[in-house]
């Protein structure tokens, strides 16, 4: 425990401050009076900053593994010397599979033959036909979670609409960066124009069973484009080593309509199936994986959609099942694969990731007529046409619909294997990568924790592979951390622009960490948190738009803002003390946006603002702005917004405001 602040604020002082005309935010004002106060002096005594763990939670990489970003170069299906599972990183990043389907052999040879090469005995094509359950078939290891694999596709093909028919076809028929652009929303057309990206592939009716075209390829657009350098960026990630073929050709698991006459494909898909299912596996997704390889980079590039755009990853996958030609499986293990490539490549590539970033950002800025990054991220939110069919429709507008999609399709509510639920996370090398723009004020070492405490069960299929690959849930480390199982300390630069100068986090708050806000930005949180380890402001800008924002804990303010915007009452969990700063309440009603404590509030020093937003009070109401168990002190100043007379009243629990005159 500090040494007690001793503030003593004599009766006649605060007669004097009661008198001042301070001027206030949008023409308020204040005045102050202590409906408690007598000529006997008042004292305070401080209480200390919240403990906290006293520790920074870590998340080391799993020792004694072959990193994926280190030997990615290793996915091929060319080298006689990376065909097994300890040689080629695209077969090992999704050895979970193996918890489920055991392949007729263990090496990359469906359909390959390679001579012996580089002291590597030659490989002779594997006899597996492709058909499932003929003599050259592998074994089924997990028959409930097989079955529940092959049961979803034929419920979802059995059951689907006309539009769903249409939209897997589109996504089977059309190239895929071109398909996934679409999670641009408003910006989709522009971004079209900036790459070259272009499509010859019609709507037609999905029900006939015509001859199809196939415009092949990811069409990423053109490096000769506006925006070709983020052309070539996007498609380093879609080079050899991101292949997904030879995984294809080392787990030899057959397409969900060759295991079952129940499932549908699409009809006009029909003439797609292939004739040689002995190079034709369904696991892993090559579709899946490509639009994941192409969303990830443009999320990097444009992090104010990231969210948006591999929620558009996850809806390829999706239209994979409903195409008829995947299962779930099969899209999870392209999403896992797609995502090892990708902070792969972001890792090793050459180019000046910083360069292309600036140029993306600078000419959305330009072609939306926006001055910086935070009016493009409003611009790039805001649904330009209700016309569903219009380039500019942004599919993705609606978050929780987002959320619940993305989360829903991480497993496909697929059954859990036993024995491997309740691991210790894991976070794998070099994937904190993929969050580097996203949450640019964060260490490499707190976007590792933040993808930790954001991760899914080990007991989900393919969510077992020895780095974590398919644990991760990016959508949900978009928004911050899941849990403080250690200190956090966040400094935000506001001078550096974009997420550093204003960010949000949404998800729901765990752990016994303390919270430190540090810098001159501002972070929001809005989710149900209930960390314990409570919550320090000490510069910038900590704003609560929920009513559990800052989890059970207290609350120290000792500079910077407190920003409450929450729907309800905020509240503390614990005590709240001020010594500096600012308390900046947005009223949104008589109880809403205000301060409900449920331990001591001590208000040693600092400044109140109040505001209004769709609440508009009158001369003459007296507003109760905090709640406490036990209140002693008081701010040293109180602006009300629209109000040049405020008589503050300090009661043994609270505070209140009697609004004097406009």
């Amino acid at each position: 425990m500090q040494d007690a602040l001793i503030f003593r604020r004599r009766a006649a002082a605060i007669a004097v401050f009661a008198t001042l005309g301070l001027s206030a935010c949008g023409g308020g004002g204040s005045s102050s009076s202590d409906s408690t106060s007598s000529n006997a002096p008042e004292t305070i005594s401080v209480p200390a900053e919240p403990a906290g763990l006293g520790y920074i939670e870590t998340a080391d990489a799993p020792s004694g593994v072959l990193a994926y970003v280190d030997t990615g170069a290793t996915n091929q299906r060319n080298n006689p010397c990376m065909v097994t599972l300890d040689t080629n990183a695209g077969v090992r990043v999704l050895k979970g599979f193996l918890d489920v389907w055991a392949p007729s052999t263990t090496l990359v040879d469906a359909g390959v033959t390679l001579a012996a090469a580089n002291g590597c005995a030659a490989v002779t094509a594997s006899t597996w036909s492709g058909v499932p359950n003929d003599a050259t078939d592998g074994t089924v290891k997990n028959s409930d979670l097989h079955t529940a694999n092959i049961g979803y596709v034929k419920t979802v093909t059995q059951s689907r609409s006309t539009a769903q028919a249409l939209a897997a076809y589109m996504d089977d028929r059309r190239a895929k960066g071109y398909s996934v652009s679409d999670g641009m929303g408003p910006l989709t057309s522009i971004w079209r124009s900036g790459t070259g990206q272009t499509s010859t592939i019609a709507a037609v009716d999905p029900a006939s069973a015509v001859a199809v075209v196939n415009e092949g390829g990811n069409n990423l657009g053109l490096t000769t484009s506006t925006l070709g350098p983020a052309v070539s960026f996007i498609d380093s990630g879609n080079i050899t080593d991101g292949s997904g073929e030879p995984a294809k050709r080392f787990y030899k698991y057959a397409r969900p309509w060759r295991w079952s006459s129940d499932v549908r494909v699409v009809p006009a898909l029909e003439s797609a199936k292939s004739a040689t299912p002995a190079t034709d596996g369904g696991f892993p997704s090559g579709h899946t994986a490509e639009a994941w390889r192409d969303t990830l980079p443009m999320a990097y590039l444009f992090p104010q959609r990231f969210q948006e755009l591999i929620t558009r990853a996850m809806e390829m996958g999706e239209n994979r099942i409903l195409s008829g030609m995947h299962s779930p499986l099969d899209v999870m293990g392209g999403r896992v694969q797609a995502t090892a490539v990708v902070a792969y490549s972001l890792n090793k590539t050459a180019m000046d990731k910083a360069a292309t970033y600036k140029l993306v950002q600078d000419y959305l800025m330009a072609q939306t007529g926006t001055s910086d990054f935070n009016a493009l991220n409003t611009y790039a939110h805001t649904v330009k046409t209700t016309d569903t069919g219009n380039a500019n429709y942004d599919r993705f507008a609606d978050y929780t619909s987002n959320k619940s999609f993305f989360t829903q399709k991480l497993t496909y509510g697929l059954p859990k294997i036993a024995a491997n639920d309740g691991k210790a996370a894991s976070v794998p090398k070099g994937a904190e990568v993929l969050l580097e723009t996203r949450l640019p004020y964060l260490t490499a070492a707190q976007r590792r924790v933040v993808l930790k405490t954001t991760e899914i069960d080990s007991g989900y299929p393919l969510a077992n592979d020895e780095e974590g690959w398919g644990r991760l849930n990016l959508f949900a480390a978009a928004d911050g951390y899941g849990a403080f199982n250690g200190d956090v300390a966040v400094s935000m630069d506001a001078s550096l622009g974009g997420f550093n100068a204003r960010d949000s986090w949404k998800n729901d708050i765990a752990g016994a960490g303390k919270l430190t806000k540090l810098g001159t930005g501002s972070l929001r949180l809005s989710g149900a948190n209930t960390y314990t380890g409570g919550t320090v402001i000490a510069a910038g800008t900590l704003a609560a738009d929920a009513a559990s924002a800052f989890g059970k804990g207290d609350v120290f303010v000792k500079g910077g803002a407190l920003e409450c915007a929450a729907p309800a009452a905020l509240a503390i969990g614990g005590a709240y003390t001020q010594t500096a700063g600012n308390l900046n309440l947005v009223m949104r009603g008589a109880s809403k946006g205000v301060l409900a404590i449920n331990g001591t509030a001590t208000l040693a020093g600092g400044t109140l603002s109040v505001s209004f937003s769709g609440y508009t009070p009158a001369v003459g109401d007296t507003l109760t702005v905090l709640t406490a168990g036990k209140r002693n002190g008081s701010f040293s100043s109180v602006t009300v917004a629209g109000f040049s007379k405020v008589t503050p009243i300090y009661t043994a629990t609270g505070v209140q405001l009697r609004l004097d005159a406009i």
